[in-house]
């Protein structure tokens, strides 16, 4: 049986818990070093693997180059930006509505970049994820504790650019790293990260890493958890389907997200998020449907 049939659920599992483990994080460490130390085991656990499995590295310069500058933004920026405006007072609600915009993003700039056109089905599949998101996390933005936002106006702001930088990351990726070795290009983005990532540590923060088993938990699950698993089947998921698909699965993060923090914290389940959730599937359901026709059609 195919990978790619399972791939979406796992990675939509997978993805969702980033925002569970920034949150440990941020209690033992400062977000910049933090990653810097994900992105550099990430990248020497990726190169073992091409060394035992034989990975073919790309044979250009270019490709190299290509590959370490998507990193940079699909990864590092990205990455950064999120875990520094959660360990700065985004609110998680908050942060799960930026989250959600990147599939609009994506699909409003993938016609200039890739030239792929979303039929009319999809683009309101799209405007339905939106709406459920809004829908499942009100409750959220009427909490007292979300309300007062005043005083994050700059990571809000850096919150946004980082989406902005993983959408870019992502269209660049399907229009320059279409082809190659997806372990060798993997190992390739995370050194990009760690450009990005480990300068930014030096300059702002003085390194603190305490240490503590829930620290080093959080790691492991960062590096072969997220980095070598979520990663990895994203890359597969822009490689193998349109951008709009890989990028429609953003639209079920918060409510993952909020299904996990119930199973691990009891936050109640309420009803505007179950129906933002019906929303939200009916909306990815919407937007994949054309593309699983047009590859039915092609076989």
């Amino acid at each position: 049986m195919s990978i790619d049939r399972f791939a979406p659920a796992v990675f939509v599992f997978l993805w969702s818990t980033g925002w569970v483990v920034a949150k440990y994080a941020a209690l033992h460490s400062e977000p910049f070093t933090f990653l810097s130390i994900r992105y550099a085991l990430s990248a020497v656990a990726f190169l073992a693997l091409c060394v035992v499995m034989r990975a073919q590295w790309p044979k250009s310069r270019a490709t190299w180059l290509r590959a370490v500058y998507s990193g940079f933004f699909l990864h590092g920026f990205y990455l950064a930006g999120l875990w520094w405006a959660i360990a700065n007072g985004v609110p998680a609600g908050i942060s799960g509505i930026i989250a959600a915009l990147q599939p609009l993003l994506t699909a409003m700039a993938a016609p200039f970049f890739v030239g792929e056109r979303l039929q009319k089905a999809q683009q309101l599949g799209l405007a339905l994820g939106f709406t459920g998101i809004a829908v499942a996390i009100s409750p959220k933005l009427l909490d007292p504790a979300t309300a007062d936002l005043a005083h994050a106006a700059l990571p809000l702001a850096i919150n946004l650019i980082a989406m902005g930088s993983v959408t870019y990351g992502t269209l660049y990726q399907k229009k320059h790293l279409q082809s190659g070795d997806l372990r060798t290009i993997a190992t390739l983005q995370y050194i990009g990260a760690l450009i990005l990532t480990l300068p930014l540590s030096l300059i702002f923060e003085r390194q603190h890493f305490d240490g503590s088993a829930q620290a080093y938990g959080a790691l492991i699950w960062s590096v072969f958890g997220l980095s070598m698993g979520g990663v990895g089947l994203l890359l597969h998921l822009i490689r193998r389907g349109q951008v709009s698909r890989a990028a429609s699965l953003i639209y079920l993060m918060p409510p993952t997200v909020a299904f996990e923090a119930f199973v691990a914290f009891g936050e109640p389940l309420t009803l505007p998020l179950v129906i933002g959730t019906v929303i939200v599937v009916v909306g990815v359901y919407l937007t994949n449907r054309r593309v699983v026709q047009q590859a039915q059609a092609s076989v």
